[in-house]
């Protein structure tokens, strides 16, 4: 069946990543879906490394959006704490779908949820998730596996897969695999099992492989060597710069919780002198905010 950003089934299986051709814009301006899908499919296909932001409101969404980001991300941990809640699947899905919604709705850009393990293991409930994110807008999901057997989450892949399709929507599936963030794997053995794993995930209908930690240049460019489809690394304090990732293979960067640390880190830096003092000056010199009134109202059009 074609859906919305692609051509085939196959071509999603083996990320032979759709046109980049533009489609007409909607009435108000706003890119269509469609053309979302494809784009960011296309900007996983290189030469340049998509350097993804990740949000957790529709304020640092604008904000990522404002300052050029090609597509915008949602980082399951961020959007979980600011909703007052641990990451690890305890975010309540219709949040999930709020949040997501409010991110769609601010930024005229392709949009990625980071839908942790998918909260749940049933298939027949994953899909209902999937189609509610499609349904909030985003043209692309992070899946991870966490601690599950790596067959329970190759079923839930073609779940979401399926579920996708059915909503007639390209959906960008970035399957992650854990092995280095968890342990599941020591030593020299972690390579093998992650390429077994990415292998798997891909061809259970994964578009890319997400694979947190590796910060090691040997390691990351063996990765992008044995994953047949798009590699993510996750931004640490010792990851390579983009454009030596590039060289190494690597098709996607994603900031994670960085942006949400670095805000709330000025904000608790900030707050003790207010509250000895009483003064403006703690917050003074810590970066402009543009004035998110004209920039909420100049959008709202576009949901």
């Amino acid at each position: 069946m074609t859906v919305k950003g692609e051509l085939s089934t196959s071509e999603v299986r083996r990320t032979q990543h759709p046109s980049h051709a533009q489609m007409p814009a909607t009435p108000h301006g706003a890119r269509p879906m469609t053309d979302h899908a494809a784009t960011f499919h296309a900007l996983h296909a290189g030469p340049e490394i998509l350097i993804l932001p990740n949000a957790w409101d529709a304020a640092s969404a604008a904000l990522m959006a404002g300052a050029g980001a090609k597509a915008v991300a949602t980082s399951s941990a961020a959007v979980a704490w600011a909703q007052g809640f641990p990451d690890g699947d305890a975010l309540p899905v219709s949040r999930l779908i709020a949040v997501t919604r409010d991110v769609v709705r601010v930024t005229n850009l392709p949009v990625t949820a980071d839908i942790e393990g998918g909260y749940t293991d049933d298939l027949a409930t994953l899909a209902e998730t999937i189609r509610q994110v499609v349904g909030a807008g985003a043209v692309g999901i992070n899946l991870e596996d966490g601690l599950r057997d790596p067959g329970v989450h190759a079923r839930k892949i073609t779940a979401a897969r399926e579920a996708a399709e059915a909503e007639g929507v390209a959906l960008y599936i970035n399957a992650r695999t854990d092995i280095y963030l968890r342990d599941l794997a020591q030593g020299e053995a972690a390579l093998p099992e992650t390429l077994r794993r990415a292998a798997l995930y891909l061809d259970a209908g994964a578009s890319g492989i997400f694979v947190p930690v590796p910060a090691d240049e040997a390691v990351i460019g063996a990765l992008a060597d044995g994953i047949k489809a798009p590699l993510n690394i996750m931004l640490r304090p010792t990851t390579p710069p983009a454009q030596r990732l590039a060289a190494l293979g690597v098709r996607r960067l994603s900031s994670a919780t960085a942006p949400f640390r670095a805000a709330y880190g000025a904000l608790v830096e900030a707050l003790p002198g207010y509250l000895e003092t009483g003064t403006f000056g703690s917050f003074a010199g810590r970066g402009q905010v543009p004035d998110l009134d004209t920039v909420f109202g100049g959008i709202q059009s576009w949901s």
